[in-house]
């Protein structure tokens, strides 16, 4: 099976790896290279960096709207999509023989949209997991073609999770692609009920009211690590919170949130108790 796999962060790197070991990769789509930190250095996303190694052909365009001969020559059976970054053209969707495979970090119809990873756990989901689906026009919206459950465990920030889920989409997208191949999987449309949208998590989602009940703001600290870090006010300047739970103990901001590691503006991080000697909080000092 000739397969195009596109995809950019980390979370793609395990199915990039299982394709490459089961298909013919004849290419590898992802986005273009970024300046990132203080110094602007030009870094390259982790699945060029794994393509390099693997030595398959690396692609970077602005733009799929100049792709699409380039694509209809590689003659592709499937396009294999994991978080790529960009939606795919209505002339792209249209170029494979079997069609173009999305691998979606939740249990579609459930939090379709960018950020289903970090919306589940805030919103105190017991369990997501991975969908494979034939993707359309829309977005997420497409038929489902295999799913596979995971519990969503109660200290799993959106680090742990998706790297659990990433480990379990590389096993179902190489069963949904062998299963295409050979006849064995028909798609199903999505149930008209339990559709919810992932947001993509914005600045202010990060920020901690103080107003809000401590579960809901423990949720909120798991689902902003590793990034971007949830923060609260703390003596006007931002407080980050990378760990926090609802049991006894200090220091807790008044709702009854624990802090267990936390990091002042401009300083390294920190144990909840070390902050507490060394800036013995107050409930009004947060805001």
């Amino acid at each position: 099976m000739r397969v195009v796999f596109m995809g950019t962060p980390a979370a793609a790197v395990p199915s990039l790896r299982a394709a490459a070991e089961t298909f013919d990769v004849v290419a590898v789509y992802t986005r273009p290279d970024k300046a990132k930190g203080r110094g602007l250095h030009v870094e390259a996303s982790p699945v060029k960096k794994v393509t390099t190694e693997l030595g398959l052909r690396v692609e970077q365009p602005k733009s799929l709207k100049t792709e699409v001969e380039a694509l209809r020559e590689l003659a592709p059976d499937v396009i294999l999509v994991v978080a790529y970054g960009a939606l795919l053209r209505p002339d792209v969707l249209e170029l494979p023989q079997l069609g173009c495979v999305n691998v979606h970090f939740s249990l579609l119809p459930r939090w379709r949209g960018a950020a289903p990873i970090e919306r589940a756990i805030i919103a105190g989901d017991e369990r997501t997991g991975v969908t494979t689906m034939l993707m359309d026009e829309g977005l997420d919206t497409g038929p489902i073609l295999l799913q596979e459950a995971d519990e969503i465990r109660p200290d799993d920030t959106t680090g742990t999770l998706r790297s659990r889920l990433a480990d379990l989409g590389s096993a179902l997208a190489t069963r949904t692609l062998d299963s295409l191949a050979h006849g064995r999987v028909a798609s199903r449309p999505q149930p008209d009920e339990g559709e919810t949208y992932a947001a993509k998590i914005e600045p202010d989602d990060a920020r901690l009211d103080p107003s809000q009940p401590a579960e809901v703001l423990e949720r909120i600290v798991r689902a902003m690590n590793p990034s971007p870090g949830a923060w609260i006010s703390f003596r006007r300047k931002r407080l980050k919170v990378w760990h926090a739970d609802t049991t006894d103990g200090d220091p807790r901001i008044d709702n009854g949130l624990r802090l267990v590691e936390v990091q002042p503006e401009g300083k390294r991080r920190m144990s909840g108790e070390e902050f507490a000697r060394g800036y013995r909080p107050k409930p009004e000092d947060f805001a």
